[in-house]
């Protein structure tokens, strides 16, 4: 059975020695973890020790799933702008004056995805806030907040500073630094923003453990790491004949959609099939120009619309529409459940449930398990290193800014780059010819 997280070469080197860690600790942290959906974040924090003592979320799919794989954790079905303090600790069984270890989440990204048309006055944006300020009043020691890479333009930086202004303002440090998933080891090409924040310590940001090419900046993370999983490595054995897995059902192709398939080789995508193969909306969509700051509904631009992965590379990122839009790079059909969880490094005995629309949707809106374990073993070494040491004691502080993979930024993201310089009284550097934001 494939578990992500063994020592193998073909699963990306999954560290084991994390409980050896978590025992200098007098007991398992507590962790509360906001917007949980299908328990991504959840598993990986438990993989490294973390008491998950609480997960909310606000949808009936994302509750079954999470239920049956973590029975031990409290889950509350509830609207986070409907929930307080108050209302967090009670749930969360914490003592009077116990605070968590950690609050996670990653709100909704429909608002910010630049998957589809950007909707500035979507009221899922303002979770964001909501977040922050619970953070701000239960002050765990630490929190891990996790977003799109949309995040940092949504209305024009209004989403970044709902997120610092309240944890800084309540004195935490804090990184915040646009990531790919595949220099962490996880299979797939998954651009996010990434904050980490610490009261009364200075938090470690996690340094890229892998290697990856096929996106820009990828192979930035350093040409000495090991290269990121493949496709082929990850999910390969699910087709071996003895092979039965559960969510892993396959639904052979036919009519226009086997067509298509034949007609793509692995890494082509929509815009090399004729225009008879098309999807009849894909010209107009693909006419509309992709660029940061042209008016919100013509936000979009040339998605792929269908792909064929390749077998040597790992995955581009998987979204809740993958099952319906990613084809396996040798067989004439669309990845199965279970190959979309391998790729977002769910392991195998990770059950999802409810329609398989609706298990696609928890899969693609996760936070990959292995990204999680690698904050999380990062907050446990920190908590071990600080354990025994004065915590700092000064008003909170953005340590790093780091918005861009690349080498360049669109008018848009060096607009907001410019505002959080000035906001928070950063400088700016180059390293590796990125320009990254630090505190002065």
């Amino acid at each position: 059975m494939f578990h992500p997280h063994s020592d193998s070469p073909l699963n990306g080197g999954f560290s084991r020695n994390q409980p050896s860690l978590r025992r200098k600790l007098e007991e398992a942290p507590k962790a509360i973890d906001l917007f949980c959906g299908a328990g991504g974040l959840s598993s990986g924090l438990k993989r490294v020790g973390f008491n998950i003592a609480l997960a909310v979320d606000n949808s009936p799919a994302a509750e079954a799933t999470f239920v049956r794989n973590f029975p031990e954790a409290r889950f509350m079905l509830a609207d986070i702008n409907q929930l307080g303090y108050r209302d967090i600790r009670e749930s969360a069984k914490l003592e009077d004056d116990e605070r968590p270890t950690l609050i996670s989440g990653g709100p909704p990204c429909q608002g910010f995805s630049s998957a589809g048309r950007r909707k500035t006055g979507d009221p899922r944006n303002t979770l964001v806030s909501a977040f922050a300020h619970l953070v701000a009043e239960l002050k765990p020691r630490f929190f891990l907040f996790e977003n799109v890479e949309g995040f940092l333009t949504a209305g024009r930086g209004a989403a970044v500073f709902d997120l610092l202004d309240p944890t800084l303002e309540a004195g935490y440090h804090v990184h915040l630094r646009k990531v790919n998933a595949a220099n962490y080891g996880v299979p797939q090409l998954r651009k996010r923003v990434i904050a980490i924040g610490a009261l009364g310590i200075l938090p470690t940001f996690p340094a890229p453990t892998h290697t990856a090419f096929g996106a820009p900046g990828a192979h930035l993370a350093g040409r000495h790491l090991p290269l990121t999983p493949t496709f082929q490595e990850i999910a390969g054995d699910l087709e071996m004949p003895q092979s039965h897995y559960a969510n892993h059902v396959r639904e052979p192709l036919n009519g226009i959609d086997l067509q298509r398939c034949m007609a793509l080789l692995p890494g082509q995508t929509m815009k090399d099939l004729p225009v008879n193969l098309q999807h009849k909306s894909y010209a107009k969509r693909a006419n509309r120009r992709v660029r940061d700051g042209i008016p919100t509904e013509r936000r979009g631009g040339a998605p792929a619309g269908l792909r064929k992965l390749q077998p040597d590379e790992p995955s581009k990122a998987i979204t809740g529409a993958a099952i319906n839009e990613f084809l396996h790079p040798s067989l004439d059909r669309f990845l199965t459940i279970r190959e979309c969880a391998r790729l977002q490094t769910f392991p195998d005995e990770f059950n999802f449930l409810g329609t398989r629309t609706a298990q696609a949707l928890l899969i693609g809106n996760a936070v990959p398990p292995r990204l999680a374990e690698t904050f999380g073993r990062t907050i446990i070494q920190d908590l071990v290193t600080y354990q025994m040491e004065k915590p700092v004691r000064t008003s909170g502080s953005l340590l790093s800014f780091d918005p861009t993979l690349s080498t360049g930024m669109s008018p848009a993201l060096n607009e907001v780059v410019t505002q959080v310089q000035k906001r928070y009284d950063v400088r700016m550097r180059t390293e590796n010819g990125r320009q990254l934001s630090l505190y002065a």
